[in-house]
C-alpha cells in the first residue's frame, strides 16, 4: 500500500513539473521569446492586404491606366501523394514547359522532384506573373487539378498596372517602378491612387496555404481613388499618330511634341512626345513638351509684335525696311530666308513672311535706348510664368534682362526673334491660348477631378494666371496677323475653305557644345508651329514642335511642323460637327478638285474626264487654280533670265522647268512644293543649286 502511495505522489510530482514547465513555456513564448518570422518556423503572421490602385481616366471615363489582378503560381510540392506525383509529373512539367516556354520539361521535372525532396512547401512555378483566363487554364493542368489540398497549387494575386491603350499619352500617364521612382500622373497623384492597404491575421494550414484566422479582426483595405484626366482619347490619338507619320518622312529627327488645349479653360486635351530610341524607333520615353525648354525662333515673334502694338510705336501697317535680307548690327548679320530680302513691307507682312531683319529693327529703334521697358512688356505677359504643374519635370522658362551677366548689345535684338531666352512649348502654347481667349491667360492644367466608385471626391478646374496679357485693341490686330499668316504667309499650306486656322510658323537653330554650328557646318534645327482654331471663334490651341539631330539641310516650321498642326485640326474638325456646314444636296454641291500647278496639257486631258464645277480650262503651257479655287487659268511659270516658279508643283514637273533651265534641285519631304529657295523671280547662276521643300498639304483658296 505505502508503494502504491508513493507511486501516486511520483505521479502527481511529475503532473505538477509538467504543468510547471508547460506554463512557464507559454509565458516565455508570449512575452520573452524572439519569435522567428520565416514562413516555415510559425503558424500565425499579420498579413498586409493589398489595396487596389486607383485608375487613371481620359476625360469621358475610359481607363487610361488600371490595375488588373494577375496571378502568381506557386506549389506545395509535399501535398501530393507519391502515387499523384510520381504518375504525372512528366506530365505536368510537359505543360509547364509549353505554357511559360522559359525551360525544357525535363528541367521542370528535376526542380519540381528536388523541390519535393528537400521538403519545399512554397515553390515558384513560372516565369511571370498570369492573368486570370491564364490561372485558370493553369488549374486545369496534371496534379494541380487536384486543387490546394491534393495537388499543391498555390495562387497569390497581384495587382498589376495594365494601359488598355497600349502606349498612348504613355509619358504622362506615367507609372511607378518597384524601388518606388516614377513620373507622369502615376507619380504626382500616388498618394490618391495607391489608397491604404489593410491588415489580416493567417494561419498555415496543412498543404501549406496561408487562410485569414476566424474571429480574428480584419482591416480592409482603402481602394485607391480615381484620378480623371483632360486628355481625349482621338485627339491624343490624332497628335501621336500624325507626328509618327511626319517624323518617318526623315531620319535626321532626333524628338518631336504636340498639344492641343482648350480655349477657354486650358484643359490639356493631348500631349503627345516621340524620341528616337536606340533601333530608330520613336516613343514616349521623354516629356519635351512639359520638360524641355530652348529657344523658341520666330513663334517668340508675336510677343515682339504685341509689345510694340501695345506701347504704342507701330501699327501693323507701319513700314520697315527688310532691305535685301541681311542687316549687320554689332557683331551678326541678321538674315532672311528669301534671297534678296523683302524691300520696304508693311510690319503686316513682316510678320506673314516672318522677317528677321525688320523685327530686330524695330527691336532696336523702339528700345535700343530702354532694353528695360521692352523685357518688363515680356515679362507681363506673363509668358515666363511658372505653372506648378499635375506633372512633375517642369523646367523653367528663361528671360533674360538687363544687368544680368548674359547680356549684351546683341541680346534685344536676338530675343525680338526668338533667341537668348527659353521656353518650353507649353509656356508658348499657354501664351498664344491667351491670345486666342481675348487676352486672359489659362493655366494649363491636366486633372479633372479625383473619383471614388463614379462619385467626384475632389474636383480640379480652369484657372486663371492672367485677367488680360494686354489690351483688346491689340488682341484685334494680332488676330489679324496670326491669321493673315496662314492665308498670305509662311503658314499658307494650312489654309481651307473648311475652317479657318490661325498661328505663326518657327525655326530656330538649337545651341548645342556651346555653339550653333559644328566644324563641318552642321547645325541643330527646331521646326515649330503654334496657333488656334476656328479662327473666327477660338475653340482649341496647339502647337506642335520638331527637333532635328546635327544636319547640313534646313528644317522649316512651315515645311514640317505645320503640316502635323493639320492633320490634328482636321481630326479635331471632323468629330465636330457644330463645326461642320450642312452638305448640300447631290445636284447643288460644287466640286472643285486640288488641280494643283502643273503641265496645261495634263490637266486639260484629265479634267474634261472628272465631273467638276470648273466652267473651263485655260490654254497656256502651265496652268494652275486661281485665288477663288473656281478656275483654272494660264500663268507664266518660267520667265527670261531668273528662277522659275514651281510652288505647288508635283516633283516631275518642278524637276523639268528647274534642270531645263541649268539649275541643280536638293529637296526634302513629298506632296506638293511649298517653298523653293532661292525665290522664283530671282536671278540665280548657271549650276546654281534651288531647295525645294515639299509637303502634301498644299492647299490653294
Amino acid at each position: 500500500m505505502n508503494t502504491f502511495i508513493k507511486r501516486v505522489y511520483i505521479i502527481y510530482a511529475f503532473l505538477i513539473i509538467l504543468t510547471i514547465r508547460i506554463l512557464w513555456r507559454i509565458i516565455y513564448l508570449q512575452y520573452f521569446a524572439d519569435v522567428k518570422t520565416s514562413d516555415t518556423d510559425i503558424s500565425y503572421r499579420q498579413e498586409e492586404i493589398e489595396a487596389t490602385r486607383g485608375s487613371i481616366l481620359a476625360m469621358d471615363g475610359r481607363p487610361l491606366s488600371a490595375s488588373v489582378p494577375y496571378f502568381q503560381i506557386r506549389m506545395d510540392c509535399v501535398v501530393p501523394s507519391d502515387t499523384l506525383f510520381n504518375n504525372n509529373i512528366d506530365a505536368l512539367s510537359r505543360e509547364l514547359s509549353l505554357f511559360f516556354g522559359d525551360k525544357g520539361a525535363s528541367e521542370y521535372k528535376r526542380e519540381l522532384v528536388t523541390a519535393r525532396r528537400e521538403g519545399k512547401r512554397y515553390k515558384t512555378v513560372g516565369n511571370r506573373l498570369v492573368d486570370y483566363s491564364e490561372m485558370l487554364q493553369i488549374r486545369k493542368f496534371p496534379v494541380f487539378r487536384e486543387g490546394v489540398n491534393r495537388g499543391g497549387i498555390i495562387t497569390e494575386q497581384r495587382n498589376k498596372r495594365n494601359n488598355p491603350y497600349g502606349r498612348l499619352a504613355y509619358r504622362t500617364i506615367g507609372f511607378i517602378n518597384n524601388e518606388g521612382v516614377g513620373v507622369g500622373i502615376e507619380k504626382s497623384y500616388d498618394y490618391y491612387l495607391r489608397g491604404t492597404p489593410g491588415r489580416q491575421t493567417v494561419q498555415r494550414m496543412l498543404g501549406g496555404e496561408w487562410v485569414p484566422v476566424i474571429g480574428e479582426e480584419i482591416i480592409l483595405p482603402n481602394d485607391g481613388l480615381d484620378v480623371q484626366t483632360t486628355l481625349s482619347i482621338e485627339i491624343q490619338e490624332a497628335a501621336e499618330n500624325a507626328l509618327r507619320e511626319q517624323l518617318s518622312k526623315s531620319d535626321v529627327f532626333e524628338g518631336a511634341t504636340a498639344i492641343v488645349m482648350e480655349v477657354k479653360t486650358g484643359a490639356i486635351r493631348a500631349i503627345a512626345n516621340m524620341k528616337k530610341g536606340p533601333g530608330g524607333t520613336f516613343d514616349e520615353s521623354y516629356n519635351y513638351a512639359v520638360a524641355h525648354a530652348t529657344e523658341p525662333g520666330s513663334t517668340f515673334k508675336l510677343a515682339t509684335l504685341v509689345a510694340l502694338l501695345e506701347d504704342g510705336y507701330v501699327t501693323l501697317d507701319t513700314r520697315v525696311d527688310a532691305g535685301n535680307g541681311k542687316w549687320a548690327y554689332s557683331t551678326t548679320n541678321f538674315t532672311d530666308v528669301r534671297a534678296g530680302g523683302y524691300g520696304n513691307i508693311s510690319l503686316l507682312e513682316a510678320f506673314e513672311k516672318s522677317s528677321n531683319v525688320a523685327f530686330a529693327k524695330l527691336a532696336v529703334e523702339h528700345y535700343a535706348n530702354n532694353e528695360k521697358s521692352y523685357v518688363n512688356r515680356i515679362m507681363n505677359m506673363k509668358i515666363n510664368e511658372r505653372f506648378n504643374l499635375d506633372l512633375p519635370g517642369e523646367a523653367r522658362a528663361a528671360i533674360y534682362t538687363p544687368g544680368d551677366p548674359m547680356w549684351s548689345k546683341l541680346s534685344l535684338p536676338m530675343m525680338s526673334i526668338g533667341y537668348f531666352s527659353l521656353l518650353t512649348p507649353l509656356h508658348t502654347l499657354t501664351f498664344y491660348n491667351a491670345i486666342a481667349n481675348n487676352g486672359k491667360m489659362m493655366k494649363p492644367y491636366f486633372v479633372e477631378n479625383l473619383q471614388k466608385s463614379g462619385i467626384i471626391v475632389k474636383e480640379f478646374g480652369p484657372q486663371e494666371v492672367s485677367g488680360s496679357v494686354c489690351s483688346k485693341k491689340t488682341i484685334e490686330q494680332v488676330h489679324r496677323a496670326l491669321r493673315g499668316v496662314v492665308e498670305h504667309g509662311t503658314a499658307k499650306p494650312l489654309d481651307s475653305p473648311k475652317y479657318k486656322i490661325s498661328g505663326k510658323t518657327g525655326t530656330a537653330q538649337i545651341a548645342f557644345d556651346g555653339r550653333y554650328k559644328d566644324a563641318q557646318g552642321n547645325k541643330k534645327h527646331q521646326a515649330s508651329f503654334a496657333g488656334f482654331f476656328p479662327s473666327d471663334n477660338p475653340q482649341y490651341s496647339a502647337i506642335v514642335v520638331l527637333y532635328t539631330n546635327k544636319t547640313s539641310g534646313n528644317f522649316y516650321g512651315g515645311a514640317w511642323a505645320a503640316p502635323v498642326f493639320k492633320l490634328i485640326s482636321d481630326k479635331i474638325y471632323a468629330s465636330s460637327p457644330h463645326w461642320t456646314d450642312p452638305l448640300k444636296p447631290e445636284e447643288e454641291r460644287e466640286e472643285y478638285p486640288q488641280i494643283l500647278a502643273g503641265a496645261g496639257s495634263s490637266a486639260r486631258e484629265v479634267l474634261p474626264k472628272l465631273k467638276t464645277s470648273f466652267k473651263a480650262v485655260a490654254q497656256g503651257e502651265w496652268l494652275k487654280r486661281d485665288s477663288t479655287g473656281k478656275a483654272i487659268v494660264a500663268y507664266n511659270a518660267a520667265p527670261n533670265d531668273s528662277i522659275p516658279d514651281v510652288t505647288g508643283m508635283g516633283l516631275k514637273d518642278a524637276l523639268y522647268l528647274l534642270e531645263n533651265r541649268g539649275y541643280r534641285v536638293q529637296f526634302s519631304g513629298k506632296g506638293r512644293v511649298i517653298s523653293q529657295i532661292p525665290a522664283a523671280g530671282t536671278y540665280l547662276p548657271k549650276n546654281g543649286v534651288i531647295d525645294l521643300q515639299f509637303s502634301e498639304f498644299y492647299v490653294t483658296k
